[in-house]
């Protein structure tokens, strides 16, 4: 007799190969099994549309009834952009549901298995519930705090530079590093640099793969001093959002307005602060933005334990100097009570460089 385990670890895969598709929605999966048989298969496949449970439904059709449904999420118990998925599996005449895990969303958290309980229906919970909280990290992050998930990504020497003394970075990180990169702009709603990144590199900040999804561009500029000619602003190949000060030129402000760029004006003076550009970004439904600035704008949302996630692609050369910039500048710490340690780390080879990613724990 197959497992739950296994018919789970088929619909976390179902739900995987949308990554980048659904936000701000989570990444869900979903199969019906009937008499040993998988009679449904479904997927969440971009918000507003229906949900895994749907789909899976809709293919099973009468075979459903009688069957055990596997989801990675708690179904749904409201009604939002659709229906909910707790009643239509009610309806179906499903005997029994395997959940991974609870949906984090207060709204949602414990309701959707009430609904499926009252029914009759026998409900079983923690099957895959690690794999799936980690699958979900942007959502969850996202539908509790309201603000974007965050993840630090950095291409670096084994020293930690980002460029020579001369600011020669062309290329630090191999072709598959950097392509590797490139599936994680595909999988972040935005991507943030700070001004001096567009006027040194007049970057385009796209998904270069195939059908890759470009990201929202954001960029940080206390005071509009990114050129009207820049890349970000004139190629009109994804929206570029400007973070700048209320004291910034309203000139400037106009020009680059009128050329499709949004201007976003943060209360404070002479800096925008890093969690007010979080806080309107989760205002606007941005639930996940990938940093890749410079080693003073890592250090600002360090600083103020605003990042979730670290990505550092470990070129194996050494440049050294000590002009030569670093991925992470600031202060720094005073005393090693005060380093930020990473936990839940891992490192892959890609290429000829090694990715690293860990999680910050803030003391």
């Amino acid at each position: 007799m197959t497992s739950d385990a296994f018919y789970m670890d088929l619909a976390l895969q179902n739900a995987r190969a949308l990554k980048g598709q659904t936000d701000p929605n989570p990444l869900v999966g979903s199969v019906i099994v009937n008499e040993g048989r998988i009679v449904g298969v479904g997927a969440h496949l971009k918000a507003g549309t229906p949900h895994a449970e749907i789909h899976a439904l809709r293919m099973a059709g009468e075979k459903a009834r009688g069957g055990t449904i596997y989801v990675t999420l708690e179904p749904c118990s409201h009604h939002g952009r659709t229906g909910p998925c707790a009643e239509a599996i009610v309806q179906a005449g499903l005997k029994r549901a395997v959940i991974a895990t609870l949906d984090p969303n207060p709204v949602v958290k414990g309701n959707g298995v009430r609904i499926l309980q009252d029914a009759g229906i026998e409900v079983k919970i923690g099957i895959r519930e690690e794999e799936s909280r980690k699958m979900n990290e942007v959502f969850n992050k996202f539908i509790v705090d309201k603000r974007p998930f965050v993840t630090l990504k950095a291409g670096s020497s084994l020293d930690g530079k980002i460029a020579t003394h001369t600011f020669e970075s062309k290329w630090i990180t191999s072709e598959d590093a950097r392509r590797d990169a490139h599936h994680l702009r595909n999988e972040h709603m935005a991507i943030l640099v700070g001004v001096n990144t567009v006027i040194k590199d007049n970057p385009e900040l796209t998904t270069r793969i195939p059908y890759g999804r470009n990201p929202i561009r954001v960029v940080l500029d206390s005071s509009l001093k990114i050129p009207l000619d820049s890349k970000v602003v004139t190629d009109g190949l994804a929206e570029t959002w400007i973070f700048t000060t209320r004291d910034a030129d309203t000139d400037k402000e106009i020009q680059l307005r009128e050329r499709g760029a949004s201007v976003f004006r943060t209360a404070g003076r002479g800096k925008v602060d890093p969690g007010e550009v979080l806080d309107i970004l989760g205002e606007k439904l941005v639930s996940s933005i990938l940093i890749e600035g410079g080693g003073t704008v890592h250090a600002s949302f360090i600083e103020k334990k605003l990042v979730d996630k670290v990505i550092l692609y470990f070129a194996p050369m050494l440049i050294g100097g000590q002009a030569a910039p670093t991925f992470l500048e600031g202060a720094g710490a005073n005393t090693m009570a005060d380093v930020v340690e990473l936990e839940n780390t891992s490192i892959e080879k890609v290429g000829r460089d090694f990715k690293f990613t860990g999680y910050p724990s803030y003391k």
